[in-house]
């Protein structure tokens, strides 16, 4: 008589493979930021050992090269052909949502020498999007110039505000206007209790204000 089958089951660690490598590395950098990434970090929070890591990717600027590729492959790609417009209103409107998500990826993005594949990928389909709009090579450089400057300067200032609306902002606002007297800057003052103070302001409204500037003055543009 053959013996039931045992339920209980061996626990097997997952075997490491580059794409985990540089899975944790983001999960990793999303919590501590780069300036408190280490691959000793990396490897306690992935499971293994620290030269276990370097079996997949040679040293830690590999590393961050494959941490960048992930962040581009997760921004929506502009189609070519169509609207370039609206295409590239909602690459922007996704590359910021992205860029929150991982604040520490923003100064990293366009400083990379060993680009991977998804962000050549996305460099090209940018490109392709703003050629088959009409833009000539020259424009095309200057458009994409021009957008990804925006999107990455908000990004940064995004991140790092204290407050971006709501209580936060205005608790932060009453602190600040508290330290010295109404009439010492009129204009702050003015701004902070006619706009910022009032219901519903939010800060990232600001980003759809300026990218449709951008987007409206490249369209009036000689192309």
């Amino acid at each position: 008589m053959t013996p039931p089958a045992s339920n209980k089951t061996t626990s097997k660690r997952e075997p490491l493979r580059r794409g985990r490598v540089l899975e944790g590395a983001v999960a990793l950098a999303d919590e501590v930021g780069m300036e408190g990434f280490t691959i000793r970090k990396l490897a306690t929070a992935i499971d293994v050992k620290p030269m276990t890591i370097y079996h997949h990717l040679p040293n830690k600027e590999a590393i961050i090269d494959g941490m960048v590729d992930l962040i581009f492959a997760e921004i929506d790609l502009p189609p070519v052909g169509g609207d370039w417009k609206e295409a590239m209103r909602r690459r922007a409107r996704s590359a910021r949502t992205v860029l929150a998500r991982h604040p520490w990826a923003t100064p990293l993005m366009e400083s990379r020498t060993n680009p991977g594949p998804a962000t050549l990928k996305h460099h090209d389909a940018v490109l392709g999007c703003l050629r088959q709009g009409g833009f000539s090579i020259e424009m095309t450089a200057h458009a994409y110039a021009l957008i990804d400057a925006y999107i990455y300067g908000f990004a940064l200032q995004e991140a790092s505000l204290p407050a971006t609306g709501g209580e936060d902002m205005a608790e932060l606002a009453d602190a600040i206007v508290e330290q010295f007297p109404a009439d010492a800057y009129p204009y702050l003052m003015e701004l902070t209790t006619e706009h910022v103070l009032k219901p519903g302001y939010d800060f990232g409204s600001e980003f759809e204000f300026g990218l449709s500037l951008i987007l409206d003055g490249l369209d009036s543009s000689p192309r």
